[in-house]
C-alpha cells in the first residue's frame, strides 16, 4: 500500500515530503534574529548557521558590520518559514544552538553570508566537514575582492 501511494504521489507530481532528522525539523517558522549567525525559531529553538561567523552584535558588542550581517539575516529571514539541513555528526553546539543549513527562497543563507562578505569561515569540528572547503573558498573571494567587512573594516573580529 505504501508503495502504491508514493507512485501516485510521484505521478501526480508532488513529492515525498523531508525525512526528518535526528536534530530537528526540515522545516521551521523564524520568530526572530538575534545576530547575523543566530536565530530564532516559533518553537523556542536556537538555530546557529553552521561554516560561518558574522561580526558580533550582542551582549554589548558592535563590531565593524555585525548590523549589516544582522540587517542581512532579518531581511532573509525574518517571520518567514525556512529550511533546515544538518550535519548528523554535531546537532549542537556547546551553547545547546541546533547547528543548521538554512535555506530561504531557494537560497542557502549561511553561503550568502559568506559570498557577501558578512561571515568569516568557522569551522568547528565535526560540523561542517564535508563543506568546510567550499565556505574557506567564499570568504577567500570576498577577501581578495574587497566584498562587504573585507573592503569596510579595519579590524575584523571574527577573522582571527
Amino acid at each position: 500500500m505504501k508503495q502504491a501511494a508514493l507512485v501516485v504521489m510521484v505521478l501526480s507530481g508532488c513529492s515525498a515530503p523531508a525525512p526528518e532528522s535526528t536534530c530537528g525539523p526540515s522545516t521551521a517558522q523564524v520568530d526572530f534574529v538575534i545576530d547575523g549567525d543566530t536565530l530564532a525559531l516559533l518553537d523556542g529553538t536556537r538555530v546557529r548557521l553552521l561554516l560561518v561567523d558574522t561580526p558580533e552584535t550582542t551582549q554589548g558588542k558592535n563590531d565593524c558590520y555585525g548590523e549589516q550581517a544582522k540587517a542581512f539575516t532579518v531581511s532573509r529571514v525574518a517571520g518567514k518559514t525556512i529550511n533546515l539541513a544538518y550535519d548528523e555528526g554535531s546537532c549542537t553546539d556547546r551553547f545547546g544552538r541546533t547547528l543548521a543549513y538554512v535555506t530561504v527562497d531557494g537560497v542557502e543563507l549561511n553561503a550568502e553570508l559568506a559570498k557577501q562578505g558578512l561571515a568569516c569561515f568557522l569551522y568547528v569540528s565535526p560540523g561542517g566537514q564535508a563543506r568546510q572547503e567550499e565556505f574557506a573558498t567564499y570568504e577567500a573571494e570576498a577577501r581578495t575582492d574587497r566584498t562587504g567587512m573585507w573592503g569596510a573594516c579595519t579590524d575584523i573580529p571574527c577573522s582571527k
